[in-house]
């Protein structure tokens, strides 16, 4: 059995989780600072949340789970649970809740982790008690997570609704250290061959926190395969545009296919054309010239496995995925032992991964050496969220934790991303973390990467 993918990451006290929550909480509002109470709200849509709404569900997800479920604490607002509950509020119905402004929500948020940190300093290090069998630490952990999985949401609502780009104190602004250069082509960075074989595929048992889906690193063989060492560039997705693939039937799945008829889809959903030839890109509010050497993002399954047919290619399998960035080779195959991330077992870095808002978009994809997996696979952390041929299901017994809403009733319609982009947390992303979303979506910062048909030699 694979015992681990590192040494075990120590665990923090209550009192450093509260402080790491602060910190995720100056994140989110920095998001929001310039937005107005009617922004706050915006058009109803089916893909995003009315960013009223998403700021009082933070904070009363946190309440619910650190104050009420492991402190075993009274609501502090009885209307609470009626309009932030995610299980029981339908997102269509959330524009037309009687939602506090934008003050009053910004409030409550301050009100709640004002109690959490306070209670953090009474007992620094809470033990297992009212949690159900899991400490406070869990559900702190899980909080600062889920707070970072909303600042990553509210990233792209203002994207989707061309709101203006984020003004962030950690940004190094926009193009700086990151503009288009002379190099060499992303396609002649060519394919890694991964011998395959033996694979622990998800994670193990151990003190680190663990996604309920990611439960637990279980054995899959993988046949050996070649895998792009870059995600697909926006110059190579143009190719296919150019070529008519939005028009060529043989190159969609029938559902797919119903998909781009639906939606009159021609080309990815921010873009357009420039007058006097070439494409221009929308970037929040503003647009800008296509970036060639960037990665194609916003695009969907369907239009990611649509390229693929087209360029005579395939989606990788998260197996397959998760071994490229991962495994380390051995002879005849892979090392048992797993790297938490594709360039070991050190946290993330801006010479390594693209990551935390610190580039405010996203970088070239020959970019970043030093985050090269042990297979030469650059960038499968960071930059864009990377679509995969897989289902989202559970792993082999699988058990779902606290938050039983986190997973298991989107197993089935969903497919698995892998790898986080610009705008994810640098703590919450690691090799084994599964994303995973309807197909159509175009709105989340989604590229992908490409293997080729036939197995590796």
């Amino acid at each position: 059995m694979l015992s681990s993918m590192a040494e075990p990451a120590p665990e923090r006290s209550v009192m450093e989780l509260a402080t790491a929550l602060q910190e995720a909480r100056e994140r989110t509002l920095d998001l929001v600072a310039d937005l107005t109470d009617e922004q706050m709200i915006g058009p109803r849509l089916e893909i995003v949340n009315p960013l009223r709404w998403e700021l009082g569900h933070v904070a009363w997800f946190q309440e619910y789970w650190i104050l009420r479920h492991a402190r075993g604490e009274a609501p502090t607002w009885a209307e609470a649970d009626h309009l932030y509950d995610s299980a029981r509020v339908a997102h269509d119905t959330r524009w037309d809740l009687p939602l506090p402004s934008k003050a009053e929500t910004l409030a409550y948020m301050r009100r709640i982790l004002e109690r959490i940190v306070e209670g953090s300093r009474s007992s620094p290090s809470a033990g297992r008690g009212a949690g159900g069998g899991y400490d406070e630490a869990y559900f702190v952990q899980l909080a600062i997570f889920h707070e970072d999985m909303h600042a990553e949401a509210i990233t792209y609502t203002r994207q989707t609704l061309g709101y203006a780009r984020p003004r962030l104190s950690i940004a190094r602004g926009r193009g700086e250290g990151v503009e288009d250069r002379a190099g060499i082509s992303p396609a002649r960075l060519g394919d890694a061959e991964i011998p395959g074989g033996r694979f622990w595929l998800g994670s193990p048992p151990g003190p680190r926190f663990v996604f309920d889906n990611e439960q637990w690193a279980h054995p899959v063989t993988v046949r050996p395969f070649r895998i792009a060492r870059a995600a697909v560039s926006n110059e190579e997705f143009a190719q296919f545009v150019e070529d008519g693939g939005y028009r060529r039937r043989e190159f969609w799945t029938e559902e797919g296919w119903r998909w781009r008829e639906s939606a009159a889809a021609e080309h990815p959903v921010y873009w357009r054309r420039q007058s006097g030839g070439g494409w221009l890109r929308r970037d929040f509010d503003a647009w800008v010239p296509l970036e060639s050497r960037r990665p194609v993002l916003h695009v969907n399954w369907y239009e990611a496995d649509a390229y693929c047919r087209w360029a005579g290619r395939r989606l990788p399998a998260e197996a397959e995925w998760e071994m490229a960035a991962s495994a380390e080779p051995a002879a005849g195959g892979v090392t048992e032992r797993k790297r938490l991330y594709p360039w070991g077992e050190e946290p993330p870095t801006p010479d390594r991964a693209n990551l935390d808002w610190r580039s405010m978009g996203t970088v070239e994809v020959d970019a970043l050496p030093a985050g090269d997996s042990a297979f030469g696979c650059r960038q499968m952390i960071g930059n864009v969220w990377e679509w995969t041929a897989s289902d989202f299901g559970p792993y082999p017994g699988f058990s779902p934790g606290p938050y039983k809403e986190y997973s298991a009733p989107w197993f089935g319609n969903h497919k698995v991303l892998r790898g986080g982009c610009w705008a994810t947390r640098s703590g919450l992303i690691r090799n084994p973390y599964r994303n995973f979303y309807r197909p159509h979506r175009r709105d989340v910062w989604a590229g992908f990467r490409t293997c080729a048909l036939s197995p590796a030699p």
